[in-house]
């Protein structure tokens, strides 16, 4: 459980003003005025910031290779002979390494 993860992005606490020391619980202290949240609720919130936090992750590192690895050979076939199937292995290999988070491999 990442407590860090859960204060800095998830949008219940984006914002917020805190102190924690080394992912401790017991020492988290609010420096907003507001309530701090409870234990319970930022662990029930923890799965769904590190899965979209992983996603992110992967969509940018996606990204980057696509650039690298697939565009040149999309506009060669586009502006040749039209033939998008290096294009297409490289875009499913870059997919196959990089799978979203919970999909099967």
């Amino acid at each position: 459980m990442d407590y860090t993860l859960v204060l800095t992005y998830h949008p219940d606490y984006a914002g917020r003003l805190w102190g924690l020391t080394d992912n401790d619980y017991t020492t988290l202290e609010m420096h907003d005025g507001l309530p701090k949240p409870s234990k319970a609720g930022l662990e029930a919130r923890y799965e769904s910031v590190a899965f979209d936090r992983e996603t992110k992750r992967i969509e940018s590192e996606r990204r980057a290779r696509y650039q690298v690895e697939t565009d040149g050979l999309y506009f060669e076939a586009v502006r040749g002979d039209g033939d998008l199937s290096a294009w297409k292995a490289a875009v499913d290999q870059i997919k196959a390494d990089l799978p979203k988070p919970g999909a099967a491999k």
